[in-house]
């Protein structure tokens, strides 16, 4: 068996035009520290500025760069500058001839040298190893642990960089956050021979570069599944919501040969939720975060094979085959389809607010943008329970959260134990008959226009948060001339396709379609996309259990 790769070992660099100088610096250094440390060599300053890129890019350790101060075509006092800016807390060590002394000294002060060594520096144990090994007892003293995950150099109001960060939280993928403008920022931007107009810079554990990455793109690159692993299935879930994980969970431990196919993030807007108080077995509360996360594991611990960040754009029957096509052109096909698309937000109609998304105007929770919004004042529209959950959770941090509600009250669109938090929460005030009018802001939100619908006037309000919850789109687009959907594009099934027991056109079977089944035989649709469901995580989860059950007795019968 391969033994698993261990922790990248901290680097010595040494950098020296005379090839043999070079090499009888790294001799020494891996005779006392090869053992404990990886020995780099170069000859020359270009060279080695281009290795501690490299090393920059993948996240290991410097510990020592040594420089010959002769070198044609770069000083080791100009390399020594730019490597500072690479690896800043790395200890630097000239190497000198004594008629070189005086510039040595001299750039103690212009490079902060730790040390400079008069060349030859024979025997190695009383010239060398004493100076490196005091260099290196006060380099190990800093806390300079590897830690491996991917890096996102962006900006705070860049709407791309917010997608990117949106995305790696919701797919459990870790990461840690630079800003363009923080010094590690700019080195990583200059590692990686960008000059931080293109946003974000995403950097991969194993040191690959990714310049505003495209989400495929980005989820191959941090190890998300992409690529089916077969051409036909059982069963193919599209989505990857509270509906569609429960059926991929019952569908996969039911033997069936199952794949789900996601075009963001699993979990749907479920995921993105904060707290979730009123799903059975969690009297304490469970964040979305943590449902979704424990759906997935128990998808994949049964067999099912989850893609993400693939883009479904049409549905064929071919024969017996349900096919299955993708944005790029390739297509997947299985026995039977289960469609668990879910809802996304609707896009609030003011002026300004498309322009600003991303920028201060988020849909949906956006936990990523929470901690950003401490001491501030964060506005939220929409009355219904996703808003309120939000609200709650901003409010813990937030200076005052601001409800911006269409209707005279919480009370016909939010849960009664939500309402009641709402009420009780000294930080969140509720502006009822309300709505935006429109955002400002010339590169972030700045101001909100609030029109109250009972009096007509409109009051400009500072802000630079807005999340927005105002209802839900199904979608459902791509499936226009297969499958049946109703005047708001949700999807009809069962006795909504077959009123007072007429078939629905088309249908060639000579029972009537089951209760989850569209107007496509052996194409079944659970949770919040399916006309007249509850928009409840219960029940979606639940719909997906029974289209399982469904699709079982389809595929019985074929």
């Amino acid at each position: 068996m391969a033994q698993a790769a261990g922790p990248p070992r901290t680097v010595l660099i040494t950098v020296d035009d005379d090839p043999a100088v070079s090499r009888a610096v790294a001799r020494d250094l891996r005779r006392r520290y090869g053992e404990s440390y990886r020995v780099v060599r170069a000859e020359s300053g270009e060279s080695a500025l281009e290795a501690l890129r490299e090393l920059k890019l993948r996240g290991d350790p410097v510990a020592v760069i040594i420089a010959d101060y002769r070198m044609p075509a770069m000083s080791g006092i100009e390399f020594l500058e730019q490597a500072i800016d690479i690896y800043p807390d790395a200890r630097r060590v000239l190497l000198t001839a004594y008629a070189d002394t005086g510039a040595a000294i001299d750039a103690i002060n212009v490079i902060d040298l730790d040390h400079y060594l008069l060349k030859p520096w024979e025997p190695p144990e009383e010239k060398l190893y004493p100076v490196l090994d005091d260099l290196l007892e006060v380099w190990r003293a800093a806390d300079h642990r590897r830690v491996a995950v991917t890096k996102v150099v962006g900006h705070r109001w860049s709407a791309r960089s917010s997608a990117v960060r949106e995305f790696l939280a919701r797919n459990e993928v870790p990461y840690r956050w630079y800003s363009s403008d923080d010094p590690e920022g700019r080195r990583l931007l200059a590692a990686a021979g960008e000059d931080g107009r293109r946003l974000p810079l995403v950097v991969t554990p194993d040191g690959t570069a990714l310049v505003a990455p495209a989400d495929r793109d980005l989820a191959a690159r941090v190890g998300l599944a992409t690529t089916p692993a077969a051409d036909f299935y059982d069963l193919v879930i599209i989505g990857g919501g509270p509906a569609g994980l429960g059926a991929a969970v019952y569908g996969a431990s039911e033997g069936l040969r199952t794949v789900l196919v996601e075009r963001s993030a699993t979990g749907g807007q479920a995921g993105q939720s904060s707290r979730i108080e009123n799903y059975l077995g969690f009297p304490d509360g469970v964040s979305g975060a943590q449902l979704t996360d424990r759906a997935r594991r128990q998808a994949a611990k049964f067999g099912a094979e989850i893609l993400t960040a693939r883009e479904v754009t049409g549905l064929e029957v071919g024969g017996a085959a349900r096919v299955v096509r993708f944005a790029d052109g390739s297509a997947i096909a299985g026995h039977a389809v289960i469609l668990a698309t879910g809802v996304s937000y609707r896009q609030l109609d003011a002026p300004g607010a498309a322009e600003l998304t991303g920028c201060g105007v988020f849909y949906g929770s956006a936990l990523t943008e929470a901690a950003a919004c401490q001491g501030q004042d964060v506005y939220i529209v929409g009355g219904a329970n996703s808003a309120g959950q939000a609200a709650l959770f901003l409010a813990r941090s937030a200076k005052s959260v601001t409800l911006v509600v269409r209707r005279p009250s919480l009370a016909a669109t939010m849960s009664h134990y939500l309402v009641q938090q709402v009420e009780e929460a000294p930080e969140i005030s509720v502006r009822a008959n309300t709505v935006v009018e429109a955002a400002h802001g010339e590169h972030q939100l700045e101001r909100l226009t609030l029109r109250d619908t009972e009096s007509g006037g409109s009051e400009l309000v500072d802000a630079q948060w807005m999340f927005v919850f105002i209802g839900a789109a199904p979608r459902t687009d791509w499936l226009e001339g297969t499958v049946l959907r109703d005047s708001r594009g949700f999807i009809l099934t069962g006795p909504d396709l077959a009123p007072e027991g007429r078939l629905p056109a088309g249908w060639e079977l000579d029972r009537p379609p089951y209760h989850l089944e569209t107007n496509v035989p052996g194409v079944f649709v659970a949770g919040d996309a399916r006309a007249e469901s509850a928009k409840r995580v219960a029940s979606a989860v639940g719909e997906g259990a029974m289209a399982v059950m469904l699709a079982h007795r389809y595929l019985e019968q074929s």
